[in-house]
């Protein structure tokens, strides 16, 4: 069947995939048509061909198998298209402003002589772009959408096929498909090569063979390993290619040639790098051990007689680990002090501050992450900023770049930066680039936590090395011993059962081995029962933890719930509804990607600040959500202020419930977990001591007593490929004037 009409309305669109339903006006009549979509509008006119569906809710539908855009040729029609919301700054009442304006011709004045539209009222050079950019969009998605359906590419992927590769898609996917799955966001490997043998591309072709390998090598990153086995990465790519073995050999060694990996022969093994990790390796090998061979030049203090002092002012008294770890950061170039929950790290990071400044000395606070910044901030007093601000990030040419490196340094005598663990290889690589020898580097962190989630094991390898100074603080004081979360947290570190349920505790375990009501008591405790007896925030203060995304004690079930119960639906409350879910005026959410150019705002000490960048991690609050210009605005913990369009959508996710892992770097006053059965490697030691650490108020456990049993005894820390402890040993011996591995 072949209907064409004007679109009337649009009665469901998902903002993810595209499933649209819109209802058409035609010569015989109105009708239905559902499918996918993306590039329809009310207003325009449209010729579709399907077949009809009978829905027992809805009636007839038209599902659609084919649509072209006809171009609105009435007032009426165009006025509905400009005004259905499509393009931003167009709203019902600048659709009628224009369409009076320039009347048929309008669409022609938008595409060949948009400076025109200044003649209307309120729109200038910013909002012009805007309006012009989308214009132009609409028509180049129209044709890349119907290059990429005829290769089975759905129309959700499609959308984020021209997110990237914009104009230029049909060439670049038509030269290598597989491209798709190194930088297309959900698409792996698999879904690129059935769209290669849509094209007709060979099993055998090179662009298939090394598009697996890379495949496989990035998996491996994404797991935290900066290298992978030459024997692992062959069987891998052989089972996933279903290739002879000699092909895939090649395509290593043509990788190699072409430097997008490296193949190292080192510590009795064949290890093959995604190049940028082994660069980032060596680097951060050798200005480690730089920083700590350096001679410096040393300042002019009574240590001990300025640590007699800090002690009278505060009321303390340093142990002896304590007093050795700022003795270190006076002679040493780098040093690394560790420590869990309640061992002072504080308190030394403050006292070293004080004895820098004291000598005229600049010291430079940094963490990974803004909430980690944010608190750093409030122990000490002074500005700490997250790494990537640190640096002067900026996004250049779709790549992030950084103000500071090696040609020009942080200009600082001490950096100290908190949260480690946290710090991945390339991220580390990019630090100690702006760092010339002679300034001196702490790290702060606890190396017992999960690692990094980016590839790397940077602390754990910095402290196995043996040849940076290493602290580690394993005393805790009186003040944090009246804490059962300090307590159990050493306990279960030591693979000890953790205090449960005394009497005025900051540390309670709910027994419940149905799921189900697990969640409502998780939702009771949130709602009503923590804020009543301790007054807390249910959404500031309040951070429910689990260690898995699916089922029913995972993020995803969890997330909706608490929603519903937090945040529930409101004739008063903006949403925005996005594939499954559900975005509402008052939503926790996080970031869950790193987007490096999406611009921000906020107010410091009564000054507007601007800038890029939000980081996979950040948690924020949604403040509006706005139909007419398709943003929804989003405020950060560290004050920063997002507008996200709606097509951004898919980098939010709700975020009263988080993983473990993505709470890293984190302080909640409360921290509720669900304690259920899950695959053993989540259900690990350092996953619970981790979370148990978030916390700095309360923590409550909500589940089966065996299978927290289980997380303490399950100490198994899944291993990480990663060189950086045997090459920094290679660049001592290299440094000293020996000879330098190969």
């Amino acid at each position: 069947m072949t209907l064409e009409g004007t679109v009337e309305d649009i009665i469901f669109r998902n903002e993810l995939n595209t499933y649209t339903v819109a209802s058409i006006n035609t010569s015989d009549g109105k009708a239905t048509i559902v499918g996918y979509i993306p590039f329809i509008n009310i207003g325009e006119t449209v010729k579709v061909e399907g077949e009809w569906v009978y829905h027992p809710n809805y009636g007839e539908q038209l599902e659609i198998s084919n649509i072209s855009i006809v171009v609105p040729s009435t007032i009426n029609g165009i006025e509905k298209y400009l005004s259905s919301g499509l393009i931003p700054h167009i709203g019902p009442k600048t659709a009628k402003k224009i369409v009076d304006r320039f009347g048929l011709d309008t669409l022609d004045i938008i595409q060949y002589n948009p400076e025109r539209l200044k003649e209307i009222e309120g729109i200038g050079d910013k909002k012009l772009k805007g309006i012009v950019e989308a214009f132009q969009e609409q028509g180049e998605l129209r044709d890349i959408m119907v290059f990429l359906q005829q290769y089975g590419i759905t129309a959700n992927y499609g959308i984020r096929i021209y997110k990237k590769y914009g104009k230029d898609t049909i060439n670049i996917i038509s030269k290598n498909p597989y491209k798709l799955s190194e930088d297309i966001f959900g698409i792996g490997f698999k879904t690129a090569d059935r769209i290669a043998q849509n094209m007709g591309i060979d099993k055998n072709s090179p662009y298939r063979v090394q598009g697996g390998i890379r495949y496989v090598i990035n998996q491996y990153a994404s797991n935290g390993h900066t290298y992978v086995p030459k024997e692992e990465l062959v069987s891998s790519a052989k089972e996933l290619l279903q290739v002879e073995e000699n092909l895939i050999e090649e395509s290593i060694r043509d990788l190699a040639i072409k430097g997008i990996v490296h193949i190292l022969n080192a510590d009795h093994e064949v290890k093959v790098y995604y190049t940028p990790y082994h660069v980032a390796e060596n680097n951060v090998s050798k200005k480690i051990v730089e920083l700590s061979q350096v001679d410096l030049k040393d300042l002019e203090v009574d240590i001990d007689k300025m640590i007699k002092i800090i002690e009278g002012e505060e009321g303390i008294t340093f142990a002896d680990k304590q007093v050795q770890a700022i003795k270190e950061s006076i002679r040493s170039g780098i040093i690394v002090i560790t420590g869990g929950p309640g061992t002072g790290k504080t308190t030394i990071i403050k006292a070293i501050i004080r004895i820098f400044e004291e000598q005229g000395l600049t010291v430079t606070l940094a963490a990974p992450t803004g909430r980690a910044a944010k608190r750093m901030t409030e122990t000490t007093g002074i500005e700490a900023k997250t790494i990537h601000r640190l640096l002067e990030y900026s996004y250049m040419e779709e790549e992030m770049v950084f103000g500071k490196d090696e040609d020009s340094p942080l200009d600082t005598d001490l950096i100290i930066v908190d949260e480690a663990s946290m710090i991945d290889l390339l991220l580390m690589n990019s630090l100690l680039k702006a760092i010339v020898p002679g300034t001196r580097l702490i790290l702060v962190g606890d190396a017992d936590q999960l690692p990094s989630v980016g590839a790397g094991n940077v602390l754990r390898d910095i402290i196995d090395s043996q040849i940076v100074k290493v602290v580690k603080l394993d005393e805790i004081f009186r003040q944090a011993e009246e804490s059962f979360i300090v307590v159990n947290a050493h306990r279960i570190n030591k693979g000890e059962r953790p205090i449960l349920n005394e009497k005025d505790s900051d540390f309670y375990f709910i027994k419940e081995s149905n799921p189900l009501n697990i969640v409502k008591i998780i939702l009771s405790l949130c709602k009503e029962r923590l804020p009543n007896h301790y007054g807390v925030d249910p959404l500031k203060d309040i951070q429910v933890l689990t260690p898995m995304k699916k089922g029913d004690v995972g993020i995803n079930a969890l997330n909706k719930y608490l929603q519903d119960t937090l945040n529930p639906k409101s004739p008063l409350k903006k949403e925005k509804v996005v594939g499954d879910n559900i975005f509402r005026v008052g939503d926790k959410v996080m970031q869950i990607k790193n987007n490096y150019s999406l611009e921000w705002q906020m107010v410091k000490d009564g000054i507007a600040e601007k800038g890029e960048g939000v980081f996979n991690g950040d948690l924020g609050i949604i403040l509006d959500i706005d139909e007419e210009e398709r943003i929804v605005k989003v405020l950060f913990d560290d004050d920063k202020e997002a507008d996200y369009s709606f097509n951004q959508l898919d980098e939010l996710k709700l975020s009263y419930a988080t993983t473990v892992h993505k709470s890293q770097g984190s302080e909640f006053p409360v921290v509720i977990m669900p304690i259920y059965w899950g695959p053993p490697m989540l259900l690990t030691r350092n996953l619970l001591y981790t979370a148990v650490t978030r916390a700095k108020k309360l923590v409550v456990l909500v589940g089966e007593e065996r299978y927290l049993y289980n997380m303490i005894a399950n100490n198994k820390v899944a291993k990480r490929y990663s060189s950086l402890d045997y090459k920094m040993r290679g660049m001592l011996t290299s440094f000293l004037g020996g000879s330098l591995w190969e």
